[in-house]
């Protein structure tokens, strides 16, 4: 094992770092906004600031990278995430750190496209698979861990927490400046549209948006809801933990079955069980913590695997040659809906209080699972034989989905970058 993640290791450190400060630094920004009363559609507002320029930094953070090369851009994008992680303390307005979480995305986005380009530059047809499976466990554990660092927040205060995650952030950039591995040629970084997509597989394109749309809605908001209905810190720390920890337990058997008995009909089961377990909590007046937790923990497991479920439903109906264009896509689908849900879901909870969260949610899963009903009635399903096999993606605050790591995907190997003279 230690062999063959010796060519990676200073990137999965810089992972680590990157995810932990992550995990902390998104729960973090929803809790001191609702800690200091901001309404609910401004808290959305924020966080869809976030995955906006998250979306934008996909799309054009590679001028960058191509003009000054993986060390210099990614320090570039540290430089610019731990500057905007301290702008939170210096600024104190709302609509300041609506900018500052947009520019947070954007140097997220470039920083893990460097890593992510990096990574395959390294992988070969024997290791890519375990290469994509050690940025996976990295990328969930940091992030699934961090969280609980709220834990501090009452003892030393948002300031230190702030300081701490800049740290971090920095901190990434020492494994990565220190290698002595050559920049690899990130290469023309095509993806399908959403038209051509829908043509492919509409199934996969709404569950993918609706995957982004939900998913960020409820981590954004979910420090609002907890602070609204009388939660401490140290409860909204675990319930965090719990639900990325969840998010991760739940792929192994939801990919075995998706494997053998189709997507879409694990897409239903899943959309109908977090419809029930997100309506359930919703009709909780006072909901005890250990009641919560565990429907919370339910919650996020059925609705953690429907990306990659999504994915994988129109991966077995593309060549395997399209497969990169048509991940990175379904991940612009994903970031659409994640830029989207949070605000959507933020006037909703004005509406209708901290319970309206999940009546958000409510109604959004019911509209999904429509859809694929309608879709498994309309359309053949492939047989087992016919699907590729399931990969579980963690569709975490900050991994750009790593579509050329994927196993299922045809190799893409970039000549090596030759720096101008």
């Amino acid at each position: 094992m230690l062999k063959g993640v010796r060519p990676v290791m200073q990137v999965l450190l810089a992972v680590a770092f990157m995810e932990a400060g992550l995990g902390v630094l998104s729960p973090l920004i929803s809790l001191d906004l609702a800690q200091k009363n901001v309404s609910t559609s401004l808290i959305g507002l924020v966080t869809s600031g976030y995955f906006t320029g998250f979306l934008l930094g996909t799309l054009s953070c590679h001028w960058v990278i191509d003009r000054v090369g993986h060390i210099r851009a990614f320090a570039v994008f540290a430089a610019v995430a731990g500057n905007a992680t301290l702008g939170h303390i210096i600024f104190d307005q709302t609509y300041a750190w609506i900018a500052l979480r947009a520019l947070l995305g954007y140097a997220f986005a470039g920083q893990f496209v460097v890593i992510e380009s990096w990574l395959n530059d390294k992988a070969t047809d024997d290791n890519r698979g375990r290469i994509f499976s050690y940025y996976m466990a990295v990328s969930w554990a940091a992030s699934g861990v961090s969280p609980l660092a709220l834990n501090f927040h009452d003892q030393i205060g948002s300031v230190v927490l702030f300081c701490i995650i800049a740290m971090l952030f920095g901190t990434a950039l020492i494994p990565m400046a220190l290698t002595r591995v050559g920049n690899p040629e990130i290469g023309d970084r095509e993806h399908f549209g959403i038209r051509k997509l829908l043509s492919i597989s509409p199934t996969g394109v709404v569950v993918c948006f609706g995957s982004g749309l939900l998913n960020s809605a409820y981590y954004g908001l979910l420090p609002a809801y907890a602070e609204r209905v009388g939660l401490s810190t140290g409860e909204l720390a675990i319930l965090f933990s719990a639900s990325t920890i969840a998010g991760l337990i739940i792929q192994f058997p939801i990919g075995f079955l998706s494997d053998h008995f189709g997507r879409r009909p694990l897409m239903l089961v899943s959309l109908i069980s977090a419809a029930a377990l997100a309506a359930l909590v919703a009709s909780l007046d006072t909901p005890a913590f250990l009641t919560l937790l565990v429907v919370l923990f339910l919650l996020d497991g059925a609705i953690a695997p429907l990306y990659a479920l999504g994915v994988g439903q129109t991966n077995d109906y593309t060549a395997k040659q399209d497969f990169v264009a048509a991940s990175a896509g379904l991940l612009f689908a994903w970031g659409l809906g994640s830029a989207i849900g949070p605000t959507v879901a933020g006037f909703v909870m004005g509406w209708l209080g901290p319970f309206g969260l999940f009546w958000f949610m409510v109604g959004g899963l019911s509209l999904i699972a429509t859809f694929v009903t309608l879709r498994i009635l309309v359309r053949r399903a492939l047989s087992a034989r016919e699907q590729s096999n399931y990969v579980a993606v963690p569709m975490t605050a900050g991994t750009y989905g790593a579509p050329e790591l994927d196993p299922r995907a045809e190799p893409q190997h970039h000549p090596q970058k030759i720096p101008d003279m």
